[in-house]
């Protein structure tokens, strides 16, 4: 859903410079600043980020909520979406005011201790501050574990509430959207096809069909873009919740 809020979508970028070596390079945050070099020394690791912001950091702080966002909210607020599972880190949910949220890799909006998992929002002023006054890395205020941003890196486990959560919540759920997404990064991917195995159906909301339509893990598939079809989706939810309460 991002991509139509202006972010690139990575996986897309990866194939075109595989396809052409001339393709800008991968962006260096993922290269250089893996979970081992954080866990190896957290204060490099910090002053590394912060000296080298990548390109794609600043797009995602540019970024805004499109209607796409919106429209998942406001299926939240009329009772009938029970809660958004996100790949996606850059907090356009939350900005979009969807309450009931579980950001699968995180998001760079906010701070996670890697100790007790504590998640605090991101202040750049306040590490702006630390770095200056060599006070980096960030320390958690609750059990004073060394923090990193929430985003999960390269070579780090998915945090087990997530995990859990989700898991939880899709073994339960009775229908799945799954939108613009290919669910081809696991164990995210994996997701709709636990939904599926217990009993749920699946909805795709995608301008191409994935690998969840060729496995016919999708019993639908509706053909566009996320902005355009789930305010679409609202609109028809409302006409029938208005002819229920006339009956």
């Amino acid at each position: 859903m991002s991509t139509e809020s202006g972010i690139p979508d990575w996986r897309g970028a990866s194939q075109a410079r595989t396809e052409n070596p001339l393709v800008e390079k991968p962006d260096p945050e993922r290269a250089a600043l893996s979970y081992q070099a954080f866990l190896a020394d957290p204060g490099k690791w910090w002053r590394e980020r912060l000296a080298n912001p990548s390109k794609s950091m600043q797009e995602r702080e540019k970024a805004e909520p499109n209607p796409g966002h919106y429209a998942l909210a406001e299926l939240e607020q009329l009772h009938v979406l029970m809660c958004v599972i996100t790949s996606n880190v850059d907090g356009l949910h939350e900005k979009a005011s969807t309450y009931s949220l579980l950001e699968y890799h995180g998001s760079f909006r906010k701070l996670r201790c890697i100790s007790c998992g504590s998640r605090f929002q991101y202040d750049s002023d306040d590490i702006a501050t630390m770095l200056h006054e060599s006070k980096l890395p960030p320390r958690c205020p609750n059990c004073q574990g060394v923090m990193k941003p929430d985003g999960v890196s390269f070579g780090e486990p998915i945090p087990a509430d997530v995990q859990r959560k989700s898991h939880g919540l899709v073994t339960a759920c009775d229908l799945m959207l799954v939108c613009g997404t290919t669910a081809s990064v696991y164990p995210f991917g994996e997701l709709p096809n636990t939904a599926k195995h217990w009993g749920a159906k699946i909805i795709e909301i995608n301008e191409e069909p994935t690998r969840l339509t060729e496995e016919k893990i999708s019993n639908y598939l509706i053909q566009g873009k996320t902005g355009e079809i789930l305010p679409a989706i609202v609109t028809q939810v409302k006409n029938l919740m208005a002819k229920e309460t006339k009956r």
